[in-house]
């Protein structure tokens, strides 16, 4: 034994070195490089000198080395769990050492878990220590560029500014058509564009019609079908799908246009600069420009329901594109300071410019929507819903910024001005296309699903959402987050959170709730196999067979989510400990619950009731319709459902009229004249039961002279029932019999009556006048319902005929 144990520990280790050794082969990292790199990223931190090219360029080498740590911290760890799992299968330690062949081993893999988590820990620090640089990086350009917004310039309208503002524009086009008009009269120049006319030529002619005529036709299009035609949701689609031709044909026409510049070979640098923006600026006033024709269109039916008159809708449309043209504008100009290094006179006359404008744009479509919200509250019908609620806050939204970003800059913010302006008329557009695209999907929706109203379906919806979150990170950008921010944010997401040993992440998640969700699908498929196929064909009554489908559907869930937990990489101890943690709260907080959980398990696997029984629980009275496993429902006879908690079924008294079977008495009660012949009575009810078919003849029904009562003699009909639940159907064919038969054999049913018998009737009479007879003195007292207050001694009940015996 022992003999084969060390062979075992012998192949162990092999198998670890070999492990460790595959590693080994791959490329490890170069930590001298990555200390070098280290110590120009400290004192380009301390420093606070480099450009911001140059920090992004840093910060991605620093993104780059955490990732290779990552890499080899994986690898390493894995030969360090191998190791690990090795001591572990080797069991604790024992005081006096143990056997000599399990000590050797136990030291030898302790020394090679040593040697494996050495590389494993070095990986670590210097992950952790690149992710503490980057850290440090986002945060000074962080400040930087607060700095940079908050700081102040030379005020926009002082005039002083106005000419050397101008001469940095007009420089920078200068430049620009200085670089083309040397490239044509360059002599090479000249020839290379004589050998490339004939493609410029093509680009120009094609790239000319697509920008001139290109939207042009579209639109015309458009108006011609939207005339003529009855707009179903399916061609509501198709007609959205070809107003998407307003923005990609004039797009294609200025790619080809930008590719017939750049076939003569004209443009410098500067022209290389603005040619490779034209796409950029071309889109931005393309969209801008289709989004006015969305929201504020020329026909309602097919758009969004803008309640606003033609002239308004004008506006609107006239002010969207203008809000395009301008943000266009600041884009261009942007990167000609920055390419020429304008001087801040410039900057700030240009920029403001270019606020002002756009505040204005704003501010026309923030009344339109203003105006478009208050015509909706005044009609009588209002809408309700998502999209009212952004449309009201965009317009309040549009006319705070168009006042706030202009006070900046009058103030010598002129960069935040303009850094507030624009990044909200590019979150104003993205907004408004979200709403258009949703539009879309619910008309492709209603489409598929053959409807013709805007209702929006369960499945849009979500889209919706997915679309809104899909949103956030251009809104982000366009807010001044950096794109290394949103690419550690989501690093970070990637990552997971950690809990313990527990890392949850999206993919974690994600593959959680696949396998849980199979394994549902799977339990209930299996639910429906047994419920039509199996168990119909078994001896077990309904009430069994629910309880067999139930109980398999809780502990298919049950499994279905262990499986799941295990499958992600979910550490079970973990949640082991939470849930003993929640113990507590559920011990005072949810006992109830956990009360009528329990119980409606013991109702499944005892079945002191099923599923069609007619139970009395708490003085309700019903069918029980279905049992769960938190409370048990139960319609009563006026067709009301009760829902009764399980452990009202568990803790009280609990009346089962059918458990096992339907076989059940019925007593009618019957009252006979006293005179009668009570043998003979016996006789007729005897008959009577016997004779109704519900009514089981072994046991035989029974006839029970019960006594004397009051007014009659009194008999009861006792008799067994096939199926108890006609019992009031059974106990009123019986009683509409008594009353047949009765009347034929001349039996009287009595009713209730008294003879009230006066001792001493002279006594009433005292104080009155002697003209007044007795007589006359009690019908008095009578009329006034005086009350009288004879001895109850001399009282004698009559009988039903009132004879007075």
């Amino acid at each position: 034994m022992a003999a084969m144990m060390r062979l075992a520990a012998i192949v162990a280790v092999f198998l670890t070195l070999s492990v460790a050794s595959s590693f080994a082969q791959s490329t490890p990292p170069d930590f001298e490089e990555w200390r070098r790199v280290v110590e120009r990223a400290q004192e380009a931190i301390d420093n606070d000198r480099a450009s911001e090219s140059a920090m992004d360029e840093l910060r991605s080498q620093l993104d780059a080395w955490r990732d290779v740590f990552t890499d080899e911290s994986t690898k390493q760890r894995i030969s360090v769990n191998t190791v690990q799992a090795q001591l572990n299968s080797l069991g604790p330690v024992r005081e006096g050492g143990g056997p000599d062949d399990v000590a050797q081993e136990r030291d030898l893999l302790e020394k090679q878990l040593a040697f494996a988590s050495a590389p494993a820990r070095r990986a670590d620090l210097a992950q952790a220590e690149s992710g503490e640089l980057i850290r440090a990086i986002d945060t000074l350009m962080r400040d930087r560029q607060t700095q940079l917004l908050i700081s102040t310039g030379p005020v926009p309208l002082n005039p002083a500014i106005w000419a050397a503002a101008w001469s940095d524009v007009a420089k920078s086009f200068q430049l620009v058509g200085l670089e083309f008009a040397t490239s044509w009269v360059h002599e090479q120049q000249s020839q290379d564009l004589v050998k490339s006319l004939p493609i410029t030529l093509i680009y120009l002619i094609i790239g000319g019609f697509l920008i001139a005529r290109g939207g042009l036709l579209v639109r015309r299009a458009l108006v011609r079908l939207l005339r003529h035609s009855r707009i179903s949701a399916t061609r509501w689609v198709m007609l959205f799908l070809l107003s998407f031709g307003q923005v990609v044909l004039p797009l294609l026409g200025v790619f080809a246009l930008t590719k017939a510049i750049y076939a003569t070979g004209l443009p410098g640098l500067r022209g290389d600069v603005i040619l490779s923006l034209v796409p950029t600026l071309t889109f931005q006033i393309l969209v801008a420009k289709w989004l006015g024709e969305r929201i504020f269109a020329r026909f309602e039916e097919p758009l969004l329901p803008i309640q606003l008159s033609a002239k308004e809708k004008l506006q609107g449309r006239h002010a969207a594109t203008a809000l395009g043209v301008f943000v266009a504008a600041n884009t261009l100009f942007s990167e000609l300071a920055r390419y020429d290094n304008w001087l801040e006179p410039a900057q700030a006359v240009v920029f403001f410019a270019c606020t002002v404008a756009v505040a204005i744009c704003l501010a026309i479509l923030g009344r339109l929507l203003s105006r478009h919200n208050q015509q909706i509250a005044a009609s009588e019908d209002v809408q309700k819903g998502a999209v009212r609620l952004v449309i009201v806050f965009l317009a309040r939204f549009m006319l705070a910024v168009a006042v706030v970003s202009v006070i900046l800059g009058l103030f010598g913010l002129t960069r935040a001005g303009s850094f507030v302006a624009f990044a909200a008329s590019k979150s104003v557009l993205l907004v408004a296309f979200v709403l258009v695209i949703q539009r879309l999907v619910q008309k492709i929706f209603a489409a598929l699903e053959g409807r013709t109203d805007d209702d929006s379906s369960l499945a849009a919806a979500l889209i919706g959402v997915i679309l809104v979150i899909a949103a956030l990170p251009a809104l982000a950008l366009f807010w001044g987050v950096r794109p290394a921010d949103l690419d550690e944010a989501w690093s970070t997401l990637a990552s997971g959170l950690h809990f313990g040993d527990t890392t949850l992440s999206p993919r974690t998640v994600l593959v959680f709730l696949l396998v849980y969700l199979l394994g549902h699908g799977v339990t209930r498929l299996a639910q429906i196999m047994m419920r039509d196929s199996i168990l119909p064909k078994t001896k077990l009554d309904p009430g069994g067979q629910n309880a067999i489908v139930v109980g398999s559907g809780y502990v298919g869930i049950f499994l279905a989510a262990l499986i799941a937990l295990n499958v992600a990489g979910i550490d079970l101890g973990n949640i082991a400990l939470f849930a003993g943690a929640l113990s507590v709260g559920i011990g005072f907080g949810l006992q109830t619950i956990v009360s009528n959980f329990v119980s409606g398990i013991i109702l499944l696997v005892e079945r002191p009731i099923s599923e069609g029984d007619w139970v009395e629980v708490g003085g309700q009275m019903g069918y029980v319709r279905d049992i769960s496993v938190r409370a048990t429902r139960i319609e009563t006879f006026d067709r009301s459902d009760v829902v009764v908690p399980n452990s009202d079924f568990i803790s009280g008294t609990v009346t089962n009229y059918t458990r096992g079977n339907t076989v059940g008495r019925v007593i009618v009660p019957v009252g006979v004249a006293y005179g009668n012949d009570t043998r003979r009575i016996e006789k007729i009810l005897q008959e009577i039961a016997e004779a109704h078919p519900m009514v089981l003849a072994n046991p035989a029904p029974g006839i029970v002279f019960q006594g004397f009562g009051a007014d009659s003699l009194d008999f009861e009909i006792r008799a067994i029932l096939r199926d108890v639940n006609w019992s009031l159907s059974v106990r009123s064919d019986l009683n509409h019999e008594i009353a047949r038969r009765f009347m034929e054999e001349g039996i009287e049913i009595p009713f209730a009556q008294r003879d009230i018998w006066l001792r001493n009737p002279e006594a009433l009479t005292r104080g009155a006048t002697r003209e007044e007879p007795p007589t006359a003195m009690v019908e008095a007292q009578v009329a006034k319902a005086e009350p009288l207050t004879p001895d109850l001694g001399d009282m004698s009940g009559g009988d039903a005929d009132g004879d007075g015996r």
